[in-house]
């Protein structure tokens, strides 16, 4: 069991290699048009270079620093430990806006136990902002402490909304069709595990995806966790699918979004 001491020096020493990442991907990102790119499932879902480079990087700083511990990323997939702890590693998390210019787009590392996640850096190097929590640690950005909104809600706020093509196109629809009856402002940026972290900063009341992989949000579950906000949960089933429904909000807003998404429902998978 990790003290608190151990937790806060694992979190400053992830802050140095998520920084080191991010310093790698920035230089990619300023010579993208010279990188050679591939399509995962859909031409909207893609890896470069720069996303097994930064992994590679992080998955190197990680396991000479922590030899015991399991780590998972979107790149190389498990390498398995014995500590007990996995490191969760989205190396560019918004492929699809650091391809094109913009500047949505961030490296993930977040760390978790069988309680679920413990502590997450997330950078957006263009954006310079750096996010950090842990459990018992609260959370920061560049710095300062951070909470999760209690000026705005669901009716007065933003919530951040994600998607692609792992659920049936219809039934996004009619989920737009809902926001928009019940006047909710809704708004996607790129990068689902960014717009995560938006909700440990106040800046979003919520954020919500049908369908998403654990690298992509547990670093951000800690943060929200970290500054006072609700996810859902990360149970062992969701950890290993292909894909589960996603969720940070406050706490207040939270069992609004769920009865308003309704994520868990059969309408959301996909005829095979």
């Amino acid at each position: 069991m990790l003290t608190e001491i151990d937790l806060a020096a694992r979190l400053a020493q992830v802050e140095q290699i998520a920084r080191k990442a991010g310093a790698l991907a920035l230089r990619h990102f300023h010579s993208r048009d010279a990188l050679e790119i591939e399509t995962k499932r859909s031409l909207t879902d893609m890896v470069s270079i720069a996303d097994r480079e930064v992994e590679e990087l992080i998955r190197s700083e990680l396991l000479s620093a922590y030899p015991e511990d399991a780590m998972l990323g979107e790149e190389y997939g498990l390498m398995p430990g014995r500590s007990g702890l996995t490191w969760v590693v989205d190396p560019i998390d918004g492929t699809a806006p650091f391809l094109n210019g913009l500047p949505g787009w961030c490296v993930s590392i977040g760390l978790m136990d069988a309680d679920g996640p413990l502590m997450g850096a997330i950078f957006a190097p263009v954006l310079d902002e750096m996010f950090l929590g842990g459990r018992g640690l609260g959370a920061t950005l560049n710095g300062r402490a951070i909470r999760v909104t209690e000026r705005f809600d669901l009716t007065s706020g933003l919530l951040g909304l994600g998607a692609n093509d792992r659920v049936p196109p219809a039934r996004l629809a009619d989920l737009h069709g809902e926001l928009a009856a019940r006047n909710i402002a809704w708004v996607r940026y790129g990068s689902g595990a960014l717009m995560l972290a938006y909700v440990a900063a106040g800046r979003l009341v919520g954020y919500c995806e049908p369908r998403m992989s654990l690298w992509d949000c547990l670093a951000a579950y800690a943060l929200i966790e970290a500054a006072g906000g609700r996810v859902a949960s990360t149970a062992d089933s969701a950890r290993h699918a292909t894909g589960f429904a996603v969720l940070g909000a406050t706490r207040r807003d939270y069992d609004a979004i769920a009865a308003l998404t309704r994520f868990d429902e059969a309408d959301w998978v996909l005829p095979t």
